[in-house]
């Protein structure tokens, strides 16, 4: 039987001419589910608004790709052998300080949005602040409206401190849609045993990524991703553990983001180099690798895509 696969963060350029064909990289037997970064920090809600009406546009004009609303809708697409194309934010800024924006937002298919990237705002602390003052008034008003519009809360990029308080307020799962365990390998970016024993209580899932610097000293190869997903598989149950390549397809644009906004990264994203991404063609070997490993092929399915699935299912609305 043919596996879903589900990445539940990759990005392409964050340009409104951006092509969409690259993510059909991901063309695949049993079909996938990309979830696509359509704004952060940077972003205000009109930049997102028309971000996303230009990738919905062209999703639609794609032969292998298809917007998805519901996860009824993930299954049918996937079935199919095609791609389902869903959205994320990686900040709250694209709200603009409106929470009814939220419902226009996941109208546009915004499926995930995480509070803060990195460093603090209004509705929370980041992974790199020195101090860790957790979730705000703001931010528990945030993760109320998305359990509301069906919008699922996201600790990756935010405090330890945010993360357990998003865990503690939201009435739905919270995720880490593309984070590694601190455990494993010690990167601020990366989370700890805390943070992923109470996503998962939640229902949640933490979604392991592919990026060299999260996985280890710039080694972005199965054999470093696996290390976090069955460290993780261990601390918290198969139930709870997914993937997110969190690959970049907009390499130009990431660096140049380093360039105009250097206050948003330090050198625990420069130290090893250029980064280094695992490209589709690896992480569609996944099930393989696990397979030679002796993974049970329910426990393949559940990591690959089963469990991500399943959040959707509790927590997106029709």
């Amino acid at each position: 039987m043919a596996l879903l696969l589900w990445d539940q963060h990759t990005c392409l350029p964050l340009q409104a001419d951006a092509e969409v064909d690259p993510l059909a990289r991901y063309q695949r037997r049993g079909g996938a589910l990309l979830s696509v970064n359509a704004g952060y920090s940077p972003h205000g809600f009109h930049d997102t608004v028309a971000l996303l009406h230009h990738f919905r546009g062209a999703v639609n004009a794609h032969r292998s790709l298809e917007l998805a609303a519901t996860a009824e809708d993930v299954k049918t697409i996937a079935g199919a052998d095609r791609i389902a194309v869903v959205f994320d934010l990686e900040d709250s800024h694209p709200v603009d300080d409106d929470l009814d924006n939220l419902a226009v937002l996941a109208e546009l298919g915004v499926r995930t949005l995480l509070p803060t990237y990195n460093h603090a705002n209004r509705a929370g602390s980041g992974c790199l602040d020195s101090e860790d003052g957790g979730l705000t008034a703001w931010g528990r008003s945030i993760v109320a409206e998305m359990n509301n519009v069906g919008i699922v809360p996201d600790g990756s990029h935010c405090s330890a401190r945010t993360g357990l308080d998003m865990c503690e307020v939201s009435n739905g799962p919270v995720i880490y849609s593309h984070s590694c365990m601190r455990t494993v390998w010690d990167h601020p970016r990366n989370i700890s045993d805390e943070q992923a024993r109470a996503c998962a209580a939640t229902g949640g899932v933490i979604g392991i990524t592919g990026v060299g610097i999260f996985l280890g000293p710039n080694t972005p190869t199965l054999k470093a991703m696996t290390r976090h997903l069955e460290y993780a598989v261990d601390l918290v149950g198969i139930d709870h553990v997914g993937i997110s390549s969190d690959h970049s397809f907009d390499y130009a644009d990431f660096v140049a983001e380093f360039t105009r906004n250097p206050h948003l990264f330090d050198d625990s994203y420069t130290r090893w180099g250029t980064i280094q991404w695992m490209p589709p063609e690896t992480l569609l070997m996944l099930a393989e690798h696990l397979g030679r490993r002796g993974w049970r092929a329910e426990d393949i399915a559940a990591v690959l895509g089963g469990n991500f699935l399943r959040v959707a299912e509790r927590a997106w609305r029709n």
